[in-house]
């Protein structure tokens, strides 16, 4: 198993830091604020460590895990420490009322994102369809990616399917505009039709 880093502590950051820590890999939690990236890391299973914010975090694979409207100041402080990595990007850039997008006309917040990032780093959608506590359950559940590099795509298919997930990729990046709508479409759904949040889109297929 390999070293996973999560840039955040909140919901999200938890719920994947813990199914990838069962999973048998090695977390970094990294923070702006050193106290809760201690909290989650003391709390999570197989000897999880601390990273520092802004330095280059140990793991090749990254998992942005903070909201959107943090993520452009976050990919910021750590400028060129990403280099090189494979940056999961897990956002969903809602507006306030949970009522539609904020991303500019034809743009998605991973590309918005991405324009952040230094060159050699890629940049993957992936678990913005998916509810955190979902994720907690521990259940099998689909998970969709959209990325332009086909290896950085492979790379985190393989991690997602050591985490019990079905990997379904959608295409290039292109398609996280389409995976964001999805997942607002999923907020809706609890808030309205499904009448709860304990629901995950799943393929069917055959």
């Amino acid at each position: 198993m390999s070293t996973i880093s999560i840039i955040g502590a909140g919901s999200m950051a938890t719920a994947i830091a813990t199914r990838t820590a069962k999973a048998g890999h090695i977390v970094e939690v990294i923070s702006r604020d050193p106290t809760k990236s201690q909290a989650l890391a003391d709390q999570l299973p197989g000897g999880a460590t601390t990273g520092t914010y802004g330095a280059a975090p140990t793991g090749d694979i990254v998992i942005l895990a903070v909201p959107y409207s943090g993520a452009a100041s976050a990919v910021a402080d750590f400028g060129k420490a990403l280099g090189g990595k494979v940056i999961i990007d897990v956002a969903n850039p809602v507006n306030a009322d949970l009522s539609g997008l904020v991303t500019p006309a034809g743009s998605s917040g991973a590309q918005e994102t991405a324009k952040g990032l230094p060159a050699d780093a890629q940049i993957v959608k992936a678990f913005n369809t998916i509810f955190g506590h979902i994720l907690a359950k521990g259940g099998n559940v689909d998970a969709f990616i959209a990325a332009d590099d086909a290896e950085a795509k492979a790379r985190v298919s393989t991690f997602l399917e050591s985490l019990g997930l079905r990997p379904l990729d959608v295409g290039g990046l292109q398609m996280a505009q389409t995976l964001e709508a999805l997942g607002l479409m999923m907020i809706g759904l609890a808030k309205n039709g499904a009448g709860s949040w304990d629901i995950a889109m799943k393929v069917d297929i055959g």
